[in-house]
C-alpha cells in the first residue's frame, strides 16, 4: 500500500471516531454519502472502514433511485466493495428482495452494461464481452432462484436487460474474433507455404546415385525435415464466429468456447514459429557450416526480427486469454 493511501486511511479513521461523536440521523446522512461514492468508484478500503465504525451502514438506501449499495457496486462493476458486501454474511434474501424504483433487483443491475471507463481497462471486444458474462453469471450464483426471471417495470428479465444492453458490444467481440483469427490464419498459410517448399527441399541437393543428400550432416538433415514437418502440421485452429441470439448459447460461447479456440490457436501458431525458426537455422547451417559462422549469426538474428515482433504482439493476449478464462477471477467464495 502507498504512503498516500495509508495517509487517507488514517484520516478516514479519524473522521470515522470524530462521527461517533454526532446522532445517529447525522452519522447516517454523512456515511450515506460517503459509502456511496465508495461504492461507485470501487474504494473498498473506505467502504470497510465506514462499516466497521457504522455496520447499518450496509443497508444503506439510495434517496432518490432506492437502490442498496450492492445494486451500485454491482452497477459499477465495483468488485471489491461487492466481494466485502457478500463478506459480512448472508445477506441474499435482503439483497434479492429490494428493488430499485424501477423494479429491478440485483440480477437486473449485472445484467446492464459496464460503465465505458471499467470497459476501457480491458484489452479487446471479446475480452471485455467474457467478463460481463462473468459478472452475470456471479451474481445469478448468488441471488435467490426465483428472482433469476422476475420482471421489472417495463416487463423484462434479466436475460432480456443482457441481450438488449449488450447488443452492440456483442456484435463489436464478434467482429473482434473474426479479425484477430484472420490475421492469425494469415501468418500460419504464410508459415504452411513457406515450411511445405522447405520440406521438399534439401539444401545442397541430393548424389544422383543413390538419391541422399550431398552434405554430409545427415543429423541436422534429420532436424530440418523434423521441424518442417511439425511447423505445417501444428496449424492454427479455426475461430468460427456465427452469430446467435439465444442468450444461454451467447453466454457458452464467450465465456469459454470463443476463447478456448482463441487460445489453442495462438499457441499452436507459436509452436509452428518456433519450429520453423529451428529448421531455418538448421538450413543455415547446412549452407553456410561452422567455418561462414559470421554469416550465419546475423542471418538468423535478421530473421528472426519479424517474428519476434509478431509473437511479442499476440503472446500478451494469449497470456490475457488464459488469465481470463482459466485464472482466479476477481470473485470471493460467500459466505
Amino acid at each position: 500500500m502507498s504512503l498516500l493511501k495509508q495517509q487517507a486511511l488514517k484520516l478516514v479513521k479519524r473522521l470515522c471516531k470524530e462521527i461517533e461523536l454526532l446522532s445517529f440521523a447525522e452519522a447516517n446522512d454523512i456515511y450515506l454519502d460517503a459509502m456511496l461514492i465508495a461504492a461507485q468508484l470501487g474504494i473498498h478500503e473506505v467502504a470497510e472502514e465506514i462499516i466497521e465504525a457504522f455496520p447499518s451502514s450496509i443497508y444503506f438506501v439510495t434517496p432518490d433511485s432506492r437502490q442498496l449499495l450492492i445494486h451500485v457496486a454491482v452497477e459499477n462493476r465495483s468488485e471489491h466493495v461487492y466481494n466485502l458486501i457478500c463478506q459480512m454474511g448472508d445477506h441474499k434474501y435482503f439483497h434479492s428482495d429490494v428493488r430499485d424504483i424501477n423494479r429491478n433487483n440485483l440480477l437486473h443491475f449485472a445484467a446492464k452494461r459496464a460503465p465505458s471507463h471499467k470497459l476501457n481497462e480491458i484489452s479487446g471486444a471479446a475480452l471485455q464481452m467474457q467478463q460481463e458474462i462473468q459478472w452475470y453469471k456471479e451474481v445469478e450464483s448468488y441471488v435467490l432462484p426465483n428472482y433469476r426471471e422476475k420482471l421489472n417495470f417495463y416487463n423484462q428479465t434479466p436475460k432480456m436487460v443482457f441481450t438488449e444492453e449488450h447488443r452492440t458490444l456483442k456484435e463489436d467481440a464478434e467482429k473482434w474474433m473474426k479479425d484477430t483469427s484472420n490475421s492469425c490464419t494469415i501468418a500460419a498459410a504464410l508459415i504452411v507455404t513457406v515450411m511445405f517448399a522447405a520440406a521438399i527441399t534439401v539444401p545442397g541437393g541430393n548424389d544422383s546415385i543413390n538419391g541422399y543428400p550431398i552434405s554430409k550432416e545427415r543429423w541436422f538433415h534429420n532436424i530440418c525435415h523434423i521441424r518442417c514437418h511439425l511447423s505445417i502440421y501444428i496449424h492454427h485452429f479455426p475461430v468460427d464466429v456465427p452469430g446467435h441470439p439465444d442468450f444461454t448459447v451467447c453466454r457458452r460461447r464467450f465465456l469459454y468456447v470463443l476463447p478456448n479456440r482463441l487460445i489453442i490457436g495462438l499457441a499452436t501458431l507459436f509452436l509452428s514459429i518456433t519450429f520453423m525458426m529451428v529448421a531455418f537455422g538448421a538450413t543455415l547451417y547446412l549452407v553456410f557450416g561452422r567455418k561462414q559462422a559470421w554469416v550465419l549469426i546475423p542471418a538468423a538474428a535478421l530473421a528472426c526480427l519479424p517474428v519476434t515482433s509478431f509473437v511479442l504482439l499476440q503472446f500478451p493476449l494469449l497470456v490475457e486469454l488464459i488469465y481470463s478464462t482459466y485464472g482466479p477471477g476477481v470473485f470471493k467464495k460467500h459466505k
